[in-house]
């Protein structure tokens, strides 16, 4: 790819220690990084919006900033759309709610961590110590979508304005798929306590979840963010019988309460007061989350909800493209608050 021959935004690294996330039950690092995009030619004195930019699962806030020979990384990106004038300056936050079991959620869980508290009581704040901040919003793809949506509707006095790309939603379609997959993964390793430890070596080789380790890993962490239990081995209560793969369904049933499909009539009011509320998802998106977009789309119609749905020619990989439609819209939106 010819890289972009407009400037950057620059970034600038935090270093801070959460005391939410102290304690937390995978020993999971309390010392992490912050980092915050700023335009190349500085900030106005006066108050700009800030975007927050939440990864999906497997990521983490950093990695925004890889170079990529094929395409944009996120601060050319935002330098580009910067000089052709379709965002003013803004600064943007890429939090690290990365986690043993390769995300949070961005919601509280005994069985991961206190990462909506993190994001609300440390991160946010942490911000508005060194920026004016006029107006808050968030975006993400996947689960970045996901916590998007979610944190929007739980926070609409702080995220004025949300963009969801690909969100997780319409539980079964999205997650159920992974179930027998996670299921044979578990009985080829020996159970819970062998698929763990085959998964801490691993990591310890300093490799990645390839191969059927993504959609097994899914299910796990998508658990112990959705359910977790005290009184079941580590803390987290699966949705599903191990030995039989029957769905347990008083499990079952605490995923779908936090599916935004499910949710969404019971936030209504918190939704209707978004500037903005932006929903895409790509025609051949892999794990069928098209379905949960539609069903989202037509359910905010129903209920009177202002928003903007739209669906392209792709899947759920290499659509970071899709922020050149968004990250505009977010900018307007709370640049006006």
């Amino acid at each position: 790819m010819h890289r972009s021959l407009y400037p950057p935004f620059q970034a600038v690294e935090y270093r801070h220690r959460s005391r939410v996330l102290e304690g937390n039950p995978w020993d999971d690092p309390v010392e992490r990084s912050l980092w915050v995009l700023v335009p190349p030619d500085g900030l106005p004195a006066g108050p700009v919006p800030c975007i927050w930019v939440l990864s999906g699962f497997g990521g983490t806030g950093p990695r925004l900033l890889n170079y990529d020979p094929w395409e944009e990384n996120l601060p050319e990106r935002l330098g580009r759309l910067y000089a052709e004038g379709r965002i003013g300056p803004a600064v943007f936050a890429l939090p690290d709610c990365f986690t043993f079991l390769g995300g949070s959620q961005y919601l509280n869980s005994p069985a991961v961590g206190r990462y909506e508290d993190y994001l609300v009581q440390e991160l946010v704040p942490l911000v508005e110590q060194h920026y004016r901040v006029r107006a808050h919003g968030v975006v993400g793809k996947s689960s970045g979508g996901y916590g998007a949506f979610i944190q929007a509707a739980r926070h609409p006095e702080l995220f004025r304005a949300c963009a969801c790309h690909s969100g997780d939603m319409a539980f079964e379609y999205c997650y159920l798929p992974d179930f027998p997959k996670f299921l044979r993964h578990l009985d080829q390793l020996g159970g819970l306590d062998a698929y763990l430890e085959a998964y801490r070596q691993m990591r310890a080789r300093g490799q990645g979840p390839g191969g059927p380790w993504h959609a097994s890993l899914n299910v796990l962490a998508m658990a112990a963010c959705y359910s977790p239990d005290p009184e079941a081995p580590y803390g987290i209560a699966l949705p599903v019988d191990l030995e039989t793969g029957a769905l347990r369904p008083e499990v079952w049933e605490r995923w779908l309460a936090l599916d935004p499909v499910r949710l969404a009539p019971r936030v209504a009011g918190a939704l209707q007061s978004l500037r903005l509320l932006y929903v895409d998802c790509g025609r051949q998106d892999e794990f069928n989350l098209l379905w949960g977009a539609r069903q989202l789309h037509r359910l905010l119609q129903q209920l009177g909800i202002p928003h903007v749905y739209e669906e392209f020619d792709g899947g759920h990989f290499g659509t970071a493209h899709r922020y050149d439609v968004s990250l505009p819209l977010l900018y307007r939106a709370l640049a006006e608050a």
